[in-house]
């Protein structure tokens, strides 16, 4: 799916703005503004924890310059389903709320005329979503109904809530921007991109999808803008010589822009030259060993929730800079498009995370027999390969987060790995797939094991062991000993400790910024000394909003940045160690 452009052949209708919005049928209609989520802009506890469906409602006309092309309007993310109206009738919907979805409106709207757009937005998250939502009236941290001796007199006590099986909140609403975008009635419909290198050479090979009849032409083009290579038809490979390749900051990260011709239709792409690979122990980015630094990080920040901020994404990659880092993962699920065209541009490395987080009930049930998930999962995976498939800042497909990989190991085996072969099959450029792994009895895993990268999210010292960094560190040693037999490269994806800013204390305790540096600083010792490991990636960047319980305190606060940006002791202290190692090397140990 190509971002939607303008040029002289196409052109881009926004539709962001106040839009009317109501939480249900009679309730009155108030502005709301798209794209955000719509929860922190509502005032009640009620609004905001809203669980259920919510309409959204906005007139437009489109400008005559549109008659005679190709309308098509599109969603780049609604959560978690959507049903859109155009004037009053039914026109489409969509299931998952973190990937773009579009219709074909050329027969349905008249340029110049006024029309009516209204859009039902569905917030409820259960066994069939993705992320998965608890059914059972038990929060992620447990019970939270103590005293009450069954489940249906829980859910008989209080009205129904969206009780997420993940650690973050689960914010709603039209996110990302709806935009009508035009094309000519013969258009160029999709564009893949396979880069490699051949000495010191680019080798590009590509592939056009067109709608119509008529001849393809295909221009590179440098970051200066002049043709570097040309080549016709709609499939073929073309040679950059001397090609400059696509580094991750603080080296260039140097784009080249592919132009197509197809009758009167022209789309220009921004891409890289490189290439990644796995060999043994190591994570190869353009043939040289590559490391891992960089916290993991969420969509979120004060009012927009999880909406589209660029003012944040551009603060974001600044930050990132600052602190030395080359790397996240974006967890727990795809995140907009424009995060990965700055990536793109800034040199910042992506593990593309599926929003499959939740598929873990702590052994209560199976999901892989319980929760009716695979086909809706694989289907998720495909859209997610499919538009982020040419940005070079993505190395790695993540499957998902955190599973039950432990209690019924043959059924998350087959469940993951059917996933995983799906994921090399998708892939154009053939990235590493990994899966996400959660603190478990990693002895009992036959999963983690077989992906292309062992990535594992691992809280010694915090959630287990708790304040006892040195029985934390032994923990760590002896697991990464395991992982050290299994011959692959490991990313400790996830470690870190909640703290509260501007909290301090001589003596290094829970919730200080003091301890989460010494904590910090103890587990990375147990990293450094293992040259298999190629990645630290912390949790996490900022501060987050999560579901209100008694383990969070105004969200969760593990990040190295407070929830509006600011650093804490822990991102000095990354500042400094990741300012001392090179993002391409041999770890020494």
């Amino acid at each position: 799916m190509l971002y939607p452009v303008t040029n002289a052949n196409r052109s881009v209708y926004q539709l962001s703005g106040l839009w009317n919005f109501r939480l249900c049928k009679d309730a009155a209609w108030q502005p709301i503004a798209v794209p955000a989520s719509y929860n922190d802009q509502l005032i009640s506890a009620d609004d905001r924890n809203h669980c259920g469906t919510a309409e959204y409602r906005t007139t437009f006309t489109l400008p005559l310059s549109m008659m005679g092309q190709r309308c098509v309007l599109r969603f780049d993310a609604v959560t978690h389903d959507a049903e859109v109206y155009l004037d009053g009738a039914w026109i489409g919907g969509h299931r998952g709320g973190f990937l773009p979805f579009e219709m074909d409106i050329t027969d349905l709207i008249k340029p110049g005329r006024r029309a009516d757009l209204s859009v039902r937005v569905d917030n409820r998250i259960h066994h069939a979503t993705l992320p998965v939502g608890n059914e059972q009236g038990i929060a992620f941290f447990g019970s939270d109904n103590p005293g009450i001796p069954s489940v249906e007199q829980a859910k008989a006590l209080r009205k129904p809530q969206n009780l997420p099986n993940f650690d973050f909140f689960n914010y709603a609403g039209i996110t990302r921007p709806v935009r009508i975008y035009t094309t000519p009635m013969h258009y160029i419909d999709d564009i893949t991109i396979i880069p490699s290198i051949e000495g010191k050479d680019g080798l590009v090979h590509y592939d056009v999808s067109v709608v119509g009849n008529g001849a393809v032409e295909v221009t590179i083009l440098d970051d200066a803008g002049t043709p570097v290579a040309e080549g016709n038809g709609a499939s073929g490979t073309l040679r950059i010589q001397n090609a400059e390749l696509w580094w991750p900051w603080p080296r260039r990260p140097y784009l080249y822009t592919m132009r197509v011709r197809f009758e009167e239709d022209v789309y220009e792409l921004p891409f890289g030259v490189r290439t990644v690979a796995v060999c043994g122990e190591r994570f190869l980015l353009n043939g040289q060993p590559f490391y891992f630094k960089g916290p993991g990080k969420h969509e979120d920040s004060p009012i927009h929730g999880r909406g589209l901020d660029p003012c944040y994404n551009v603060k974001d990659a600044a930050l990132f800079h600052w602190i030395h880092a080359n790397s996240f993962r974006t967890s727990h699920y795809p995140y907009a498009e424009e995060m990965y065209q700055l990536c793109d541009r800034e040199g910042i490395v992506m593990i593309d995370e599926a929003p499959a987080v939740g598929i873990n009930m702590q052994g209560q049930l199976n999901p892989y027999r319980e929760c009716t998930l695979a086909e809706y999962h694989a289907q998720v995976l495909k859209d997610m390969i499919s538009r982020d498939k040419n940005h070079p800042c993505v190395v790695m497909w993540s499957l998902g987060n955190e599973p039950d990989t432990e209690h019924f190991p043959q059924d998350a085996y087959d469940y993951w790995h059917a996933l995983y072969e799906k994921a090399h099959a998708l892939d154009p450029q053939n990235r590493p797939v990994t899966l996400v792994c959660c603190q478990n009895d990693y002895t009992q895993d036959i999963t983690t094991r077989t992906m292309d990268v062992i990535c594992i999210n691992r809280y010694y010292g915090w959630y287990n062991l708790s304040g006892d960094l040195q029985s934390a560190r032994d923990a760590l040693n002896t697991e990464l000993r395991f992982w050290s037999r299994i011959q692959k490269p490991v990313i400790l994806s996830e470690y870190g400790a909640d703290t509260l800013p501007g909290y301090h204390s001589a003596t290094a305790e829970m919730f200080t910024e003091e301890f989460q540096v010494e904590y910090y600083k103890t587990m990375n010792e147990c990293l450094d000394a293992c040259g298999f490991v190629v990645g630290e990636q912390p949790w996490c960047f900022a501060d987050f909003e999560t579901q209100q319980g008694p383990m969070r305190a105004g969200g969760n606060h593990k990040g190295l940045f407070t929830r509006t940006r600011q650093p804490k002791l822990a991102a000095h202290f990354f500042r400094e160690r990741w300012g001392k190692i090179d993002s391409f090397c041999e770890k020494k140990t």
